[in-house]
């Protein structure tokens, strides 16, 4: 028979059909499916994945229907058609004349059934073959053949079909599955000219084989999911965060109320609590609003709601977390841009929010209180991305519907779905992540695979080239936990270790911040969790500490700095009190060590040398302490046993690591001045040693002391503290005492020309003191019933707070400045007051940014004013710098940089408090 080829290939989409109308290549589906019945109970769709055992394409149990999808297409030799000859056994090689869409192939095979229930035995089926056809279409014939088991395969003809046209044509016909192997088969035989067989061996003929899995008509177990509880999230404007006592904290934009009610501040660099929550298992942060999981099984919402996203039956915005309406025994959740989704424990899955680009799973554009997707179930895990969703059911498959231009779904095509579809080429599948347009999953045998955008590599196959079918990540294997941004990927392994591949400053400045394969971060170890935001890359350690690195144009970095090439700091914790010298600082955490950082050229920092400390380092061999004090050039600790500990350069002697400071017993806190100790015992005595030039010891004398005495003339005293060279007490009838250098008022005693007082006077004009703190030249002391704060000394920089730059002999009272909870030991320019409500205020100099105010423009403030942190409990100042620590346990630092004394890791200033990367 001779043959003619031709080259015209022009689609009309008929009925059920498509017509060879003209010329040219066409792109996308081949086969769009056929009518499906409208069954509330319809089992899924199911693309097909090659087999390696079968070696044809084969679909799992639980779908409906069984779909080749694009892995037909073609013809051995002269098309694209992957692992030919796709005949069980790879038995039947294709012929190989002709070319690629002139002459004869199979493109697509498709089983369904006719009630869309599950494919089972007994059950009526619809074999749909989508076929070209040759121009001479009428000596062309279609073979429909079926077999009871695909691994032992006895062909039945089920029909014989003759193309009505030329080009793509879709033919079909329907029978009954018979019983026998749990896996069947059916095959295309699409021949020009001959006779029907299997196996025919005509140079233009092609057989493909389609295999699924069938079931007995039984319905299967139902499952129980036990999905991953997500402890950290972020998404393009702010992140959640799971601590372990079930609270939930957040911190970035707020500009709906997504932090929860404690703030109303528009955008939040520090975590604040999200009041009104307990029982937290899990959070999830979407588009400018938040979701958070109960151990009860309830859903919480609040934030931003245009869309119904809240599940609560109103568009209404809401800052304080509210129950979604008719969700119970939820599982898992999470949040898109305007959607989210819930698993129920019976593997549900229930949507609500915004539908419009499908993403709801059910076809609706919009709902505002949750409900169930239509046949998907058996669920045990699902993500949502930026508008579209997945879900991985228990047979390891995963399901995709929504949004789908950059082929996020996994489909082979970039058309939306309003209904879930299965993901081709994918099994054994663990976990999954979706982010703005590109998703991926985690394999059990822990290989990452991904499939979508990968304009900044974020697919991590090396190339930039969108991919509509998953590929494997290369490089990466024993992953255990999965994150997609907009730009980038992130993946835990096994051994704490995290692994980055994309783009994650939305920079694209190309290679020096896209990767397009995975590499591993530095310096993080520990992993339990990751979160990719738009822009951003976060991580929660085992310690509980989060660290972020990227843009910060969400607000992510509690520094306030626009990007952070490597992970810095966001939540600390544990620390309960700081100590300021004058270019070091302490930290002392609740479990009793002792932290510290900056100049370290006298041994002050404690860790045995003399090497300045970039970032914070533990004391060494010190347990139980309950009290630290930092002076210029030394340090001290209490411990709860009542001993006091030291090291640094003290009265000529100097050690790098702490000694017990011998004679001291029974002692409740303890002072460091410029070069002097000062220790309050229970009995209400003080003792004091060390330098004395300026009569600090208040013995009487100038002489150095280098073991402690007691001071003589002070009894009942209840408060101390040792400022550069003077010392202040307060007694407990509410009277101050003072000794030392005094010509420049710091005692509060009037002008006076003696350089310094040798013992004890007593304070003029202040009744009802609580606390005192001793700065270079001048002293701070909180007194009477409205714990108001009155200073006295040297006012040089404008760090008495009165409004003025002029000295004080006497102590004056700070206007407007009430209920201050403490101060502590100031510096020589500036001073911070911590009020009983958390909020810390600052005056004086603001040279090198040491006020907090988030500029150098101010060069200073001669009346105190708020500074931007929330929650604190301590504060301390140093030459240049602050440092503070909050009630949650974090410590917070800022101002001039230059002995390393902000504990950043790295030599840089900042204005504006930024946390300190504690362990």
């Amino acid at each position: 028979m001779t043959r003619r080829t031709t080259t015209w290939m022009k689609w009309v989409r008929g009925a059920g059909l498509m017509l060879a109308m003209g010329c040219g290549p066409q792109e996308g589906p081949l086969a769009p499916e056929g009518p499906r019945p409208d069954h509330q109970l319809m089992a899924l769709s199911a693309m097909a994945s090659p087999d390696a055992t079968l070696r044809v394409p084969r679909c799992q149990a639980g779908g409906s229907d069984c779909d080749s999808g694009t892995l037909l297409q073609g013809r051995a030799g002269v098309g694209p058609e992957q692992n030919a000859p796709n005949t069980l056994g790879g038995t039947c090689a294709d012929g190989t004349s002709g070319s690629y869409r002139s002459d004869e192939s199979v493109e697509q095979v498709r089983v369904v059934t006719v009630d869309g229930s599950s494919l089972a035995a007994g059950k009526q089926v619809r074999v749909e073959v989508v076929v070209w056809a040759y121009s001479g279409y009428s000596s062309d014939a279609l073979d429909i053949y079926y077999t009871a088991d695909a691994s032992q395969p006895s062909w039945t003809l089920l029909t014989t079909l003759v193309p009505p046209g030329a080009g793509l044509q879709r033919m079909s016909a329907t029978y009954t599955l018979p019983s026998g192997g749990t896996t069947q088969a059916v095959r295309a035989s699409f021949r020009y000219g001959g006779s029907a067989a299997p196996c025919t061996q005509g140079p233009y003929d092609d057989r493909d084989d389609l295999a699924f899995d069938v079931g007995g008509g039984q319905i299967p177990p139902p499952v129980t999911p036990s999905p991953r509880l997500v402890k950290l999230d972020a998404s393009y404007e702010h992140a959640l965060l799971v601590r372990a006592d079930g609270t939930v904290w957040g911190w970035g934009y707020n500009n709906y109320g997504q932090l929860g009610p404690a703030t109303s501040e528009p955008r939040v660099r520090s975590p604040v609590k999200v009041t009104g929550l307990s029982g937290v298992t899990s959070v999830a942060s979407g588009g400018a609003y938040s979701l958070a999981l109960r151990q009860d099984g309830t859903v919480w919402s609040w934030g931003y709601n245009s869309n119904g996203q809240l599940g609560d039956g109103t568009s209404v915005n809401r800052s304080t977390p509210a129950q979604v309406s008719g969700l119970s025994g939820v599982v898992s959740i999470t949040a898109g841009n305007g959607f989210a989704l819930a698993l129920r424990n019976d593997g549900t899955v229930w949507s609500w929010g915004s539908g419009y680009s499908g993403e709801l799973g059910d076809g609706s554009s919009s709902r505002s209180t949750p409900a169930p997707i239509a046949g998907l179930s058996r669920v045990v895990a699902v993500e949502a991305g930026y508008g579209y969703a997945l879900a991985l059911r228990d047979d390891g498959t995963v399901w995709s519907w929504g949004e789908n231009f950059e082929g996020q779904l996994g489909d082979g095509t970039t058309t939306q779905r309003s209904t879930p579809t299965q993901v081709g080429g994918l099994s054994g599948i663990v976990a999954l992540a979706a982010g703005g347009s590109h998703s991926l999953a985690l394999r059990q045998d822990g290989t990452v695979w991904g499939w979508g955008n990968n304009y900044s590599g974020q697919l991590g196959d090396g190339t930039n080239t969108q991919r509509l079918t998953p590929v494997q990540v290369q490089g990466l294997t024993g992953a255990t936990v999965l994150a997609a941004g907009g730009q980038s990927s992130l993946a835990l392994r096994g051994d704490g270790g995290v692994w980055l591949w994309g783009n994650n400053s939305c920079l694209d400045d190309g290679a020096s911040k896209s990767h397009t394969v995975p590499e591993q971060v530095p310096g993080l170890t520990g992993g339990v969790d990751v979160s990719s935001a738009d822009c951003a890359s976060l991580v929660l350690d085992s310690s509980g500490r989060v660290w972020a690195w990227g843009a910060n144009s969400n607000g992510l970095f509690a520094d306030g700095s626009d990007f952070q090439p490597g992970p810095v700091q966001v939540l600390a914790s544990g620390f309960k009190d700081v100590a300021v010298g004058r270019t070091h600082t302490l930290a002392l955490h609740q479990d009793g060590t002792v932290w510290s950082w900056g100049d370290n050229y006298s041994g002050k920092l404690g860790d045995g040398t003399t090497s300045n400390r970039l970032a914070p380092v533990r004391v060494m061999s010190l347990t139980g302490v309950t009290a630290v004090a930092a002076g210029d050039h030394h340090s001290l600790a209490l411990r709860q046993d009542g001993t006091v500990w030291s090291w640094g350069s003290n009265a000529g002697r100097q050690t790098s690591q702490p000694v017990q400071v011998s004679g001291l017993t029974g002692v409740t806190a303890v002072a460091a001045g410029g070069g002097h100790s000062l220790a309050l015992r229970q009995d209400g005595t003080v003792w004091a040693w060390g330098w004395n030039v300026d009569a600090q010891l208040g013995d009487g004398t100038t002489v150095d002391r280098p073991v402690p005495f007691q001071v003589p003339g002070l009894t009942g005293i209840i408060s101390v503290s040792a400022g550069y060279t003077h010392s202040l007490a307060v007694r407990n009838d509410g009277t101050v005492w003072g000794w030392g250098w005094s010509n420049r008022g710091q005692l509060g005693i009037g002008s006076t020309s003696a350089r310094y007082k040798a013992s004890p006077v007593q304070m003029a004009a202040v009744t009802g003191a609580t606390a005192v703190a001793g700065g270079l030249d001048y002293s701070v002391v909180v007194a009477g019933s409205s714990n108001t704060l009155w200073v006295c000394g040297t006012n040089n920089s404008g760090n008495l707070g009165d409004g003025t730059t002029s000295s004080r002999y006497t102590p004056v009272q700070v206007a407007g400045l009430t209920g201050v909870a403490s101060v502590t030991d100031p510096e020589e320019s500036h001073t911070l007051a911590v009020r009983g409500d958390g909020t810390l205020w600052a005056w004086g100099s603001n040279y090198g940014g040491q006020l907090g105010l988030g500029t150098l423009t101010q060069s200073q403030a001669l009346s105190p004013v708020q500074v931007a942190l929330t929650g604190v409990l301590r504060a301390g100042t140093g030459l240049g710098f602050s440092v503070a620590v909050k009630t949650d346990g974090s410590v917070w630092s800022w101002g001039s940089n230059g002995f390393e004394v902000l504990g950043t890791g790295r030599s840089i200033h900042r204005s504006a408090p930024g946390l300190v990367p504690l362990p």
